[in-house]
């Protein structure tokens, strides 16, 4: 078996202590471990995985606190890099009734982005690893360069390498360069992995068939649609996937397409099987296992804490065969 690396941002999510609809309404706020591509190394060293986060955080009391959650999950954090140039990021949430987020960062800049290319120079992959990469982190800072020399590293290796472009509008101060920045690192990517509301932005196509030959034509060859409670489809270069979700009542889906990342990487790692050979039976399988996953973070409040071990996502659903 290969390992899984995300690279990105590691931050504190500040999340409601009681469901509000602006932030302005929010009295008191918990503390708690966040940053999409963190959460996907969580999310799959909590299942199993020999899984590596690729990153830098503030010297200070935050990113402390982030490295050492992370690694107290399993994740390999020799890849973490600290400075006092900047401080570790915040996010603070809206979390409203039925579970819904939106965003307000904190950073100007933040730790996160001034990641450099020689940070990650000894960073070595094999074709049996797999890296994911959000754009969050594709701003104009160091951290973009180092992330595409990284996927060029990786694209060189043979690894597997997942996009999930993770939209965060309030980050770019040109939704123009957001969709572009996105559209020029797809060539990158043998996986791009959208939710439904990302589609249309992303893609500026409103048919579903037409978005999906749209990003092909990037020379991606696999398209993977979250579509929360209808579950997920997959689109790849030779047939087409459904998994149906898991029925929940969800309490706040922070973290949840993380964990569906990060429990995907581990599942197709797992098989040890290449995705542009995979059985599409065996597809489906891993996106159930990947929906049942996300559906476990959404029942609970915050994202690392609620990542799920494998023993819970068998338990929630005993007919999901895992090699």
């Amino acid at each position: 078996m290969g390992r899984i690396y995300a690279i990105g941002e590691a931050l504190i999510d500040f999340i409601p202590v009681q469901p509000a609809d602006s932030l302005a309404k929010v009295n008191a706020f918990e503390k708690r471990p966040g940053g999409a591509p963190a959460n996907v190394a969580v999310a799959a060293a909590k299942l199993g995985a020999e899984s590596y986060f690729i990153g830098m955080v503030g010297d200070d009391p935050f990113g402390h606190f982030m490295k050492d959650t992370i690694q107290s999950y399993g994740v390999n954090t020799q890849y973490i890099k600290m400075t006092k140039e900047a401080k570790t990021a915040l996010a603070f949430v809206t979390l409203s009734e039925n579970g819904q987020r939106d965003f307000s960062f904190y950073r100007n800049p933040s730790a996160d982005l001034l990641l450099k290319k020689e940070d990650v120079e000894d960073i070595i992959f094999t074709d049996k690893d797999f890296i994911s990469f959000c754009s969050v982190d594709l701003v104009d800072y160091p951290v973009k360069y180092a992330t595409e020399y990284l996927l060029q590293k990786a694209k060189q290796a043979g690894a597997t390498i997942l996009f999930d472009p993770n939209i965060r509008k309030d980050l770019w101060d040109d939704l123009d360069a957001c969709k572009n920045t996105v559209l020029s690192f797809m060539k990158y990517a043998d996986i791009v992995k959208m939710a439904d509301d990302e589609v249309s932005f992303i893609t500026g196509k409103t048919d579903v068939s037409d978005a999906i030959a749209y990003v092909k034509g990037y020379g991606v060859k696999h398209v993977i649609i979250t579509r929360g409670p209808d579950g997920s489809d997959a689109y790849l270069q030779h047939g087409f996937g459904h998994a149906d979700s898991h029925k929940i009542t969800a309490l706040d889906t922070t973290g949840a397409g993380d964990t569906f990342v990060g429990a995907l990487l581990y599942y197709l790692n797992a098989q040890e099987l290449n995705i542009d050979k995979i059985p599409l039976d065996t597809m489906k399988n891993a996106l159930k296992f990947a929906n049942c996953s996300a559906a476990i973070v959404a029942t609970k409040k915050g994202a690392m804490n609620a990542a799920p071990t494998l023993e819970e996502v068998l338990e929630l659903d005993g007919d999901i065969h895992v090699s």
